[in-house]
């Protein structure tokens, strides 16, 4: 026997002739049209902040001094002289400082800035908050590489005690100028190296300071 039409709708709680709602052609929703947008934000959100890190790698190398015969300096010297050579033929070196990657560092932080200012809509802010702002980012970005890079190398260093590779190179020579006055101040639980431990609940404590 077939349901009548009444007790159908008791039980579907809507009339048999009801389809389901499909979306329409030419009726878009307005989150539809924000969607695009937030994909060009992201990308190029996430393209320049890897510019800044590239650009701020480079600068802490040297300021380590790193092995530049290493293959991955050598990688990050390849990706940074477009930028860093022709500053560096009007801003020569001062001492041991390299103005030209300062420079480009600040250069890149700037263009970051002002690339988030105009996606998400905000006009040219005050210069007293265009300075914190950018400075706030070169901080981040430096507070990031050096999590990423202590983590890294604590990790390595647990995976292959006393091996060697490129990356642990680079990441020990990094990651040794922070790590070395934790060292002093806590020393070592029955043979375990917790500096790179420590070092992380600090970055992490500065970075939630810092929102």
């Amino acid at each position: 026997m077939r349901s009548s039409p009444t007790r159908w709708r008791e039980r579907s709680g809507r009339p048999p002739h009801a389809r389901a709602s499909w979306p329409q052609r030419g009726r878009t929703d307005p989150t539809d049209a924000e969607e695009p947008m937030s994909a060009i934000t992201f990308v190029v959100e996430t393209l320049l902040s890897l510019a800044l890190f590239v650009v701020l790698a480079r600068l802490l190398l040297q300021w380590t001094r790193a092995d530049f015969r290493n293959p991955l300096c050598q990688a990050v010297v390849s990706i940074t002289n477009p930028l860093i050579l022709p500053l560096r033929r009007v801003l020569p070196p001062i001492g041991k400082l390299d103005t030209a990657s300062v420079i480009a560092v600040l250069m890149v932080a700037v263009l970051d800035v002002a690339c988030i200012f105009a996606l998400h809509g905000v006009g040219f802010p005050p210069p007293l908050l265009w300075l914190r702002a950018v400075l706030g980012e070169i901080a981040r970005t430096l507070l990031w590489t050096y999590l990423s890079a202590i983590f890294l190398y604590a990790l390595l260093s647990l995976i292959a005690p006393g091996g060697y590779s490129p990356l642990q190179s680079v990441l020990g020579t990094v990651c040794e100028p922070v790590l070395r006055p934790i060292r002093r101040l806590i020393p070592a639980v029955a043979g375990l190296d917790l500096s790179p431990l420590w070092a992380i609940i600090a970055i992490q404590a500065i970075l939630i300071l810092m929102r």
